[in-house]
């Protein structure tokens, strides 16, 4: 598979290198598009973007139709033989979901155009939505590093935070589309079933393989240290700044639903939280400042209280599930990685979780000590 070699941890298995021929989608797309359209359309570009996610893939296209241009994005569930980070994507789903919330709050969404969850088209499920120009934070190098938002004055990564931080509280407050999402089963709370389903991802990842021994200590930690549940609501799932696009440090487009789920407003606080850290101590790893008092864990929870009403609790739990969460699907990437023969497997299999040490010290209640 003609992937990245390079020796960047957060390059490993990033499934950049796309499968598909542009030339060939091209021609599809020309034929597909005349079926949602009622005048013929030119495709003016079609480009598949070097650094795609970590999971779907973009394409990103210009269409031109009743004599106007239309800057557009489809995303598309990755080929099977590329040994998908996830066991299914439902992209019909994200789009119902992504229209809910369109419909439902002011939350800034890209606009949708067409969801196709016919394979036949183009090999894979699908759905189109406008481009949204504006800045991303980055993964690679992570903004930690260095980028716009660590060149942003104080002020600025302050309105940064507090927009959104107001989007998870805006999110929060819409009704839930339990329609298009996986709900409880008998006997279950929302909290409950969503751990079920992230340890049912763990065991598919490490079928056929040597499991995490952490990750194992990770699950028992959570049943030990379960806390009470508060009111479940629609979560965004991937609720981080690397899945915005800002225009003046404030959310002009909320992306990436795949993780979408039913549970406590905590899963999103505490992935907001999380995630920040996690690149932050890359940061630090690597002998530089990053942004230590950016996204702090009381300023997003005091924030979240004053726009909301409600205060998050258990943030210790939350942000130790964040990371369990988090170290199942590196364990998934580290793996696709050995298959396709960009790293070697390791003795301890727990090297293959970046953040091992992260995770090892909220499990003993060190690591936020150590924080503050």
């Amino acid at each position: 598979m003609p992937e990245s070699n390079s020796s960047d941890p957060n390059e490993v298995a990033r499934p950049s290198s796309s499968r598909r021929d542009p030339d060939l989608l091209r021609a599809r797309l020309a034929d597909w598009l005349p079926t949602v359209l009622d005048s013929p359309p030119t495709i003016n570009r079609l480009e598949i973007p070097s650094a795609n996610g970590m999971s779907s893939e973009t394409i990103v296209l210009d269409v031109e139709w009743e004599g106007r241009n239309h800057p557009l994005v489809a995303r598309l569930a990755p080929l099977t033989d590329s040994d998908p980070v996830f066991a299914r994507y439902d992209l019909d789903r994200q789009f119902r979901i992504i229209g809910h919330i369109a419909d439902t709050t002011d939350v800034a969404v890209p606009r949708l155009f067409w969801s196709e969850p016919d394979s036949t088209p183009l090999g894979a499920p699908f759905f189109v939505m406008a481009r949204v120009d504006g800045e991303v934070p980055p993964d690679v190098m992570p903004y930690t590093f260095g980028s716009w938002v660590s060149e942003a004055t104080a002020e600025q990564r302050s309105r940064l935070t507090e927009t959104t931080v107001e989007t998870l509280a805006r999110i929060h407050a819409a009704p839930v589309p339990k329609e298009s999402l996986d709900l409880p089963g008998p006997g279950e709370t929302p909290l409950r079933a969503h751990i079920r389903r992230t340890r049912e991802f763990y065991d598919w990842a490490a079928s056929g393989r040597a499991g995490s021994p952490l990750i194992e200590r990770g699950f028992a930690w959570v049943d030990e240290h379960f806390p009470h549940e508060t009111d479940a609501v629609l979560t965004w799932g991937d609720a981080r700044i690397g899945n915005v696009i800002y225009r003046d440090f404030t959310p002009a487009a909320v992306l990436d639903w795949e993780m979408a789920a039913y549970g406590p407003r905590e899963l999103d606080v505490a992935w907001l939280i999380f995630l920040h850290r996690f690149f932050q101590d890359l940061a630090e790893l690597a002998g530089m400042p990053g942004l230590p008092d950016f996204l702090r864990r009381d300023d997003v929870a005091q924030i979240y209280h004053r726009l909301s009403g409600h205060e998050p609790r258990d943030l210790d739990f939350y942000t130790t599930y964040a990371a369990l969460i988090h170290a199942v699907v590196m364990y998934r990437i580290q793996s696709r990685a050995i298959h396709f023969g960009q790293a070697s497997e390791p003795e301890d299999t727990d090297d293959m979780i970046m953040h091992r040490a992260t995770l090892e010290a909220m499990m003993n209640g060190t690591y936020w000590q150590a924080i503050r």
